[in-house]
């Protein structure tokens, strides 16, 4: 007992106190630092949209406490190891010796870190986006210095190192867009039925649980893209809140098809029409 006493008066007192300074500094920049970044990012992004000033709040603030609590976590490491005797200047210059032996390898992490750097600092995406690297599509789960984290609609979770991202597209930024590809039947009024589009579009930005997720309140009716081999197709896009997109695709489909169906207008299916030639009578 009397050992325990004299360390702790001597010694333990001091990781204590190492300690509990390093975990007090990190339990007030889990506290405080939220604020001044919304606060930062607020007046930084006055202009944009509160979803994306909440997405970029909470990216920093993700990478803000995760960064600090490594640092502070390595640097209460190693002041309690010196408290207890243990020399870290030898394991240090061996780690530097190690280091210049795999400093080729290390490339590839230093990268990855300078890349997720670039990533914070251009605002390229953010926690809560829907992005497409590569033949990867998915919403960012996580963002680290050293890679990103997606997950498809599958639920599949791809882990991708930042320098491994050349182009990135981001879906949901700011606003997204409605792209939609209407087919009717080759015997129909164009003119009635992108009357019938419209109109069905405007139901829903007056209709109070869809409203609010369309930014457009009349669609663009581009043009008459294809005379398709059953039909011909219609282009029309709307601008949306960010990730609802699919959501009011998927609405304004059962509508139209309703309004369709009611109209009489045909949709067309891939079918065949016979021809049996000339079934007039003989001339005599």
């Amino acid at each position: 007992m009397d050992i325990v006493l004299n360390w702790v008066s001597q010694t333990g007192w001091k990781i204590f106190l190492i300690v509990g300074i390093c975990l007090g500094i990190f339990m007030m920049i889990r506290r405080f630092a939220p604020l001044a970044i919304r606060r930062t990012v607020r007046r930084q992004m006055k202009r944009k949209r509160k979803v994306e000033r909440e997405k970029r709040v909470a990216t920093l603030v993700r990478l803000t406490t995760t960064t600090s609590g490594i640092g502070l976590g390595t640097l209460a490491t190693f002041l309690a190891l010196q408290q207890l005797g243990i020399n870290m200047t030898a394991p240090l210059v061996g780690f530097g010796v190690f280091g210049i032996a795999i400093g080729f390898g290390a490339q590839y992490l230093i990268r990855d870190l300078i890349a997720g750097f670039f990533v914070y600092l251009e605002n390229q995406y953010n926690v809560g986006d829907v992005i497409k690297v590569g033949n990867i599509a998915g919403g960012v789960e996580e963002i680290s210095l050293r890679r990103t984290i997606l997950r498809d609609l599958d639920g599949a979770r791809h882990v991708i190192p930042n320098g491994e991202i050349r182009t990135v597209s981001n879906l949901t930024q700011e606003w997204s867009r409605a792209h939609l590809n209407i087919s009717v039947a080759y015997k129909e009024d164009l003119d009635r039925v992108m009357a019938l589009m419209r109109q069905t579009w405007e139901e829903m930005t007056d209709d109070p649980n869809w409203g609010p997720f369309m930014i457009a309140k009349t669609p663009w009716l581009l043009r008459v893209d294809e005379f398709g081999s059953s039909g011909i197709t219609i282009k029309m896009v709307g601008e949306t809140e960010p990730i609802k997109q699919w959501d009011v695709m998927g609405e304004y489909r059962r509508r139209i098809k309703r309004v369709f169906d009611k109209e009489g207008i045909e949709i067309p299916w891939p079918h065949v029409k016979l021809y049996y030639g000339d079934s007039r009578p003989p001339v005599r």
